[in-house]
């Protein structure tokens, strides 16, 4: 096969899948590792498509390299994100254990929760704060703390978290995409949503527009198993396991 004719099957499957992994390209186009990789390369430079780790993203779908710190991320989208956090909060019952995680639209939900008669864990000390102004104690789980997300992470926030079983889990997201799943910047904070996930027996995503057709560093978690709590209106077909809500109206 001739380099023009690779490049362009690669970015035929690229602007088709929106994300390629390596071992994709080489068992459909029935190439060597090194040559997808070279490749990849050489159409990125090209401007062509967006290179990453492990494949490529086309040029429609952003990917997002970096944790924004808390201030940044919690002014955007801000109206959005109380919709959403509203209508979480809502969803918690009398005898829930819950697992809130250190995400901003869950921090704005945890404004909202007044039920009393349920037990909350978190790895996010901000969390932890606003709970405790609605006179609500929750635990949190040690480890190593991470300043640009308020969040504690590590090998022993993991261990924490192996001892619970929770019924209802509440988790941020960088990105959300059909072929990434859930995805975020940095593999620590990922690796703690990860265990989190799956000590939990329903677990929400808590996503607004701009989280969707977007792909991050680290995949935490998969489409398939939990359920995604968005505002977006235009992704039901893509991502049918979903509650969509539009200023409090659940649709």
């Amino acid at each position: 096969m001739f380099t023009e004719q690779r490049y362009q099957k690669i970015i035929d499957l690229v602007n088709q899948q929106k994300t390629v992994t390596v071992p994709e390209l080489v068992d459909k186009l029935g190439i060597s590792e090194s040559t997808v990789r070279r490749d990849l390369v050489a159409l990125d430079k090209l401007g062509k498509l967006i290179r990453v780790h492990g494949g490529a993203t086309s040029l429609e779908l952003q990917y997002e390299a970096f944790d924004k710190d808390i201030p940044k991320r919690s002014v955007l989208n801000l109206e959005e994100k109380h919709i959403i956090g509203k209508y979480a909060a809502s969803l918690i019952l009398p005898g829930d254990f819950v697992y809130l995680d250190a995400g901003t639209t869950v921090g704005i939900m945890t404004n909202y929760i007044t039920q009393k008669n349920a037990l909350y864990v978190t790895n996010s000390v901000l969390q932890a704060k606003a709970l405790s102004k609605n006179n609500i104690t929750a635990t949190v789980l040690g480890g190593t703390f991470k300043a640009i997300t308020e969040a504690m992470i590590g090998s022993e926030t993991i261990e924490y978290l192996q001892k619970y079983h929770f019924t209802k889990g509440f988790f941020g997201t960088n990105s959300i995409s059909k072929k990434a799943h859930f995805s975020t910047p940095e593999i620590n904070e990922a690796s703690v949503k990860r265990a989190a996930l799956l000590q939990c027996e329903t677990s929400y995503v808590l996503a607004d527009s701009s989280k969707f057709d977007k792909v991050s560093a680290v995949t935490f978690g998969h489409l398939q198993n939990s359920v995604i709590i968005t505002t977006a209106m235009t992704t039901q077909k893509e991502y049918p396991n979903m509650i969509q809500i539009q200023k409090g109206v659940s649709l």
